[in-house]
Formats: structure tokens, C-alpha cells, sequence
């Protein structure tokens, strides 16, 4: 009998532990909920008024913008493009898709549930994203067109660097007026300056400032202890590589100085490059439309002015690393 009772004693304490195995183990792998926006408005991004436009670009202001404040996230005249790169974390031109992805504009108010972080909006753009637009998509490496940087005929032009830089330190808190942005090579720190410049450090791979002088309709970058592969990063941040990623295929290795002055044809080019129509002709001479943008600066292009630093870009071929759409939908669902 002692023996019997014992066996039922057993047989009981061992269904009891698998139950509260089985119950652990699917609790371990019940899905963790996505972090989603309170509340969310998708609209289509009226036309914008294109003297405007290029006035306020002669300002240094792109008519795009995203603003995250308090419990607020504004994304104002995004491509669809852009919206989910800032979802995926990602450059524009790491995008695979339908061209009309480039094109098609929206303005997202949203705001976010209480307790949430800035740094949790991609993630709740993403789910957005996949509600509304019933996103689909995959990483892949694809073999595709881009600006190879090498060096010119005549040799670099650069200055080495006194120092090296050092890794950024994910510990650190966010000071005033810095962001972050992460990347598939390495975290990058935005910082506003006063002077209206805005500073990306990259870590290791130095940093540079890029700064609009409204006199002068250019924009100057001054790069500190950067490599080739920061520069690459900073011509792709620019737009110079016509909507192509630039690869580094320098071949150097140090850490540089240098600094650059890049026309408005080019910013403006880079805007085209993005999907954003910028008018011909001069500010208040009555040009509208697309096609090729009114150049003060003669006609200056992101190339010319890099063969002042002894670089120059050549179309080429790479494998890449792309986040492919398999699926979206042209119009969002309702509100």
C-alpha cells in the first residue's frame, strides 16, 4: 500500500513539476507586444508651395522634417521611403522597392503612450508601418549600382589626423541637443549646434560638421580625424551620391582632416535624388516644376569638389545589404 501510495505521490509531484515546466517554457516564449503609438494620424502630404520651398532652402531648411517632443512624434512631407528607413533604422538608399516609394509623401502626427522614450518611435513606426501600409519586408545582399570613392590621379590631398578617436560609449547619457542614430556600421551622435550646424560623431570612424552659409549658398563640411569610410558616410548623408551609395575603395587606412564646400546644385540635386522637386529658375522668377535646379554657384558638382581633396567618385558595382519590400500599399487605411 506504501508502496502504491508512494507511486502516486511520485507520479503527482512529477505532473505537477512538467505543468509548471510546460507553463514556464510557454511563458518564455509568449511574444513580447510591440511598443505601438497611442493614437496616430496618416495623411497624404499636400504640394508644396515651391518658391517657398527654395527660399527656405536657400535658409538651410529642407521642406522634410521629423520632431519628436514630449510625448509627440511629427513626421512632416516623408516619403514613404524615409518612413520606413526611420523604422528600420536605416539609410534611404538601403531601401529596395517600387520607385513610387520615393514620391508619394505623407504628414504622421502620433503620440506616444505614457512611459514611453523617444528611442521606442522607430519601433512604433514599424508597427505602423506593417497596420497601416501592411508592410512587408526581408534583408538580403543584392548586387547593385554605386559611387565607388577612390583616390584621384594626382593623390590625396589630406591632412593626417593628430588623434585617433575612440569608440562612442552607449553608456553615456544624451547630452542637450544631441541624438542617436544607429546604423548597420556603428552608432552615430547628432548634435544641434548654436551656429545652426549640425555635428555627427561616428566613434572610430571620426566625426564631421556640416554647416549651410546662406551668403555664400553652399554648404561647408569640416571632417575631424575621419576615415575613408566615415567620408563615404558623410557624402551619403549630404546626398552626393545621386541616390546611390557611395562605398569606400580608397584603399587608405588613416584618420584625416579636411573640409569641403559642396554648391547648392548639389544640395538641391540630393533633394531630387530624395523624391523632392525643387523649381527651375531663380527664387521669384516664376519657375515651377522638376527638371534641372537653378545653380548660383556655376554648376559645382559633389565630385569637383572633392578633387579639391585629391578623391574623386566612379559609378560602380557592390554587394550590399538591402531591407527588400516584398509589400505595401500605396494608400493607408483609414484613420
Amino acid at each position: 500500500m506504501r508502496n502504491r501510495f508512494g507511486l502516486i505521490w511520485t507520479a503527482g509531484v512529477l505532473m505537477a513539476a512538467g505543468t509548471a515546466i510546460a507553463q514556464t517554457a510557454a511563458g518564455a516564449s509568449a511574444p513580447v507586444a510591440k511598443p505601438v503609438f497611442e493614437v496616430a494620424s496618416v495623411r497624404a502630404s499636400a504640394q508644396p508651395d515651391m518658391q517657398k520651398m527654395m527660399m527656405d532652402l536657400q535658409a538651410g531648411k529642407r521642406p522634410d522634417s521629423v520632431r519628436i517632443d514630449g510625448s509627440r512624434a511629427d513626421f512632416t512631407y516623408y516619403s514613404l521611403k524615409q518612413l520606413i528607413a526611420y523604422a528600420y533604422k536605416l539609410r534611404v538608399y538601403e531601401i529596395s522597392g517600387p520607385d513610387w516609394m520615393l514620391t508619394d509623401r505623407f504628414d504622421i502626427a502620433a503620440r506616444l503612450p505614457d512611459g514611453a522614450s523617444k528611442d521606442e518611435v522607430p519601433d512604433m513606426l514599424r508597427a505602423l508601418l506593417e497596420d497601416r501600409f501592411a508592410l512587408a519586408a526581408h534583408r538580403e545582399l543584392q548586387d547593385q549600382p554605386v559611387f565607388a570613392l577612390l583616390v584621384g590621379k594626382n593623390g590625396p590631398k589630406l591632412q593626417q589626423a593628430a588623434v585617433t578617436p575612440g569608440p562612442i560609449d552607449d553608456t553615456a547619457p544624451l547630452k542637450p541637443g544631441e541624438s542617436r542614430l544607429d546604423t548597420q556600421t556603428g552608432p552615430v551622435i547628432l548634435k544641434k549646434n548654436a551656429d545652426g550646424s549640425t555635428t555627427y560623431n561616428m566613434g572610430t570612424r571620426g566625426a564631421f560638421t556640416l554647416k549651410f552659409e546662406g551668403e555664400t549658398l553652399t554648404m561647408h563640411m569640416a571632417a575631424s580625424s575621419i576615415t575613408m569610410a566615415g567620408f563615404a558616410v558623410m557624402i551619403n548623408s549630404l546626398g552626393g551620391g545621386e541616390g546611390r551609395q557611395v562605398v569606400d575603395l580608397t584603399g587608405l587606412t588613416g584618420n584625416y582632416e579636411a573640409a569641403v564646400d559642396f554648391s547648392l546644385a548639389d544640395l538641391m540635386s540630393s533633394l531630387h535624388d530624395q523624391g523632392i522637386e525643387i523649381p527651375t529658375g531663380p527664387p521669384g522668377g516664376g519657375g515651377g516644376g522638376g527638371g534641372t535646379a537653378f545653380d548660383p554657384g556655376g554648376g559645382a558638382t559633389v565630385s569637383a569638389a572633392l578633387e579639391k581633396l585629391g578623391l574623386k567618385l566612379e559609378r560602380s558595382r557592390a554587394k550590399v545589404d538591402r531591407l527588400v519590400v516584398d509589400h505595401v500599399e500605396k494608400i493607408p487605411t483609414e484613420n
